[in-house]
């Protein structure tokens, strides 16, 4: 007789059989798992291993957050109200940021070699844009910027990668290549965060960067924000550039393990703190030397350096194609805006999905990209390009020889042919006046920035930093910017005047 409960399973197993081929489809299932698992009985152990960590998750006690400890009586809560006591978010001004925003001057009207002041109605010559080709006051370039936002509107509306690239873009991309002579370039919306989006674009942690401690704010965030490891060389000092590779080049043949890093030399052309210009031959010596890569900021020196304002290349006659990225603002010489990044196919291709501020950033209006275009045209007609640096190096001449000639009383760290001189009080100078301080020096030149507006009708201004951040914060300086629409006669004058209030400054207090 069989035994009842084996008879009683196997009944439970023929009903269950039967209710699943009555289901469609169950007999391909079925043989399917049967072939299976008879092949792979490595399978059968892991998808069985798997159906139990899902059973036990399932099942198992959810994470839940306790409130009985945060109950308060209203008693507690009115007094924890009460005691509370908000930070402010805009920390109390200084006197010296205090003085900065009573002193700020502010333009009436559009830009131009004399601009009408708002507070005084008059109209001072115009040291402090960076106007140096004229473009802003450019009648052809405001009747093709006026004919563009008729047949584009202001603003793209979106990224280049979705729906912000016009025909427009794309023709200014081939303009400044073209001019450069580089195989392609990419277009950035913003000039600021052009050189921090191509730093952090190439390189990451452990990547190694070698950069000069004058360069300015927007490529000292760049070196953060791509977290490679720094290496700070002096300002235009070739010899502690050297010093710097080669201590990095014993530090790699010593350590025992080698890993693969991208190395970069990291530099401006002209620098915007300080005036005056690196030495590229020697940087391209270097480059060769180790085996290292260039980024050249060419932010302030495009347009404008060189022959026909093709920049630092030029000056030095250098192939632009020996330097791997050569970085450049369409806001500066070009008086537009945006920046730009010029090298290879594939340094250019790579910023395209990988250039953070590329990617996430609505593309430049229309109008403003053809501005720039038309700007490099004139650049390039030699009658139109070579008069307007021609007179721009002049002006800067004669402003430079004029200031030069009161070394007591001016410190000028720009060099010759530059349109951005900064003048500074000799240290010696300051000391005999008994001035020790960075917001006593600022004072300073404010007196002579607030003299020569009301008494000799000029507008300059001193150099502004983000000071809590800058890694090298530079000394307090007056920045002139020349422009070539300047007339011989006023930039001399006004040349007299700047020196003759230094001198006056600093004299009194002696």
């Amino acid at each position: 007789m069989d035994n009842p409960i084996l008879a009683a399973v196997n009944q439970t197993l023929q009903a269950s059989s039967r209710v699943i081929e009555a289901i469609p489809g169950s007999d391909i299932v079925i043989n399917y798992i049967k072939n299976s698992y008879q092949n792979d009985p490595f399978r059968v152990v892991l998808e069985l291993g798997l159906a139990v960590f899902a059973v036990k998750y399932m099942l198992s006690k959810k994470y839940r957050i306790d409130p009985s400890h945060i109950k308060l009586t209203e008693k507690e809560i009115d007094e924890l109200v009460a005691e509370w006591q908000p930070e402010p978010l805009v920390q109390p001004l200084s006197d010296i940021q205090r003085m900065e925003l009573e002193k700020t001057q502010v333009i009436a009207g559009h830009q131009g070699p004399r601009p009408k002041m708002l507070s005084s109605g008059k109209n001072l010559l115009n040291l402090a844009s960076t106007n140096y080709l004229g473009y802003i006051n450019n009648e052809d370039i405001k009747e093709k910027a006026i004919e563009t936002l008729h047949n584009y509107g202001l603003g793209s509306c979106g990224p280049p990668g979705f729906y912000g690239t016009l025909d427009v873009h794309i023709n200014l991309e081939k303009d400044i290549a073209r001019f450069l002579g580089t195989e392609k370039a990419i277009i950035y919306s913003q000039n600021f965060s052009t050189i921090s989006s191509v730093i952090a674009a190439f390189l990451k942690r452990g990547d190694i960067i070698v950069a000069d401690d004058g360069c300015n704010f927007a490529i000292q965030k760049g070196t953060q924000i791509s977290r490679s490891n720094i290496k700070w060389f002096k300002h235009n000092d070739m010899a502690d550039l050297e010093r710097v590779l080669e201590s990095i080049k014993k530090e790699s043949s010593t350590s025992k393990k080698r890993p693969l890093t991208r190395r970069f030399i990291v530099t401006e052309g002209l620098f915007q703190n300080f005036g005056d210009i690196a030495p590229l031959d020697k940087i391209m010596e270097l480059k060769e030397k180790y085996k290292y890569r260039v980024i050249l900021d060419e932010c302030n020196s495009f347009g404008i350096l060189g022959k026909n304002g093709r920049g630092l290349t030029e000056v030095f006659n250098i192939s632009p194609k020996r330097v791997d990225m050569i970085i450049g603002s369409m806001a500066t010489a070009l008086s537009g805006t945006g920046g730009f990044c010029a090298g290879s196919k594939e340094v250019v291709e790579h910023q395209r999905l990988s250039g953070q501020a590329f990617v996430f950033s609505a593309s430049m209006p229309a109008m403003l990209a053809v501005c720039a275009s038309e700007a490099i045209k004139i650049l390039e007609t030699p009658e139109k390009g070579n008069k307007l640096l021609k007179d721009m190096v002049d002006n800067a001449a004669t402003f430079r020889n004029v200031v030069v000639s009161a070394p007591q009383a001016i410190e000028v760290s720009s060099d010759v042919g530059s349109p951005i001189l900064h003048l500074r009080f000799p240290k010696n100078a300051l000391s005999a006046a008994g001035i020790t301080t960075r917001d006593e020096e600022k004072y300073l030149l404010q007196e002579i920035v607030d003299e020569v507006a009301v008494k000799d009708g000029l507008l300059i201004t001193r150099a502004k930093y983000v000071e809590n951040q800058e890694l090298f914060l530079p000394r307090p300086s007056i920045r002139i910017s020349i422009s070539a629409t300047h007339a011989r006669k006023d930039v001399e004058k006004a040349a007299q005047a700047v020196k003759a209030s230094f001198v006056k400054a600093i004299s009194k207090r002696k």
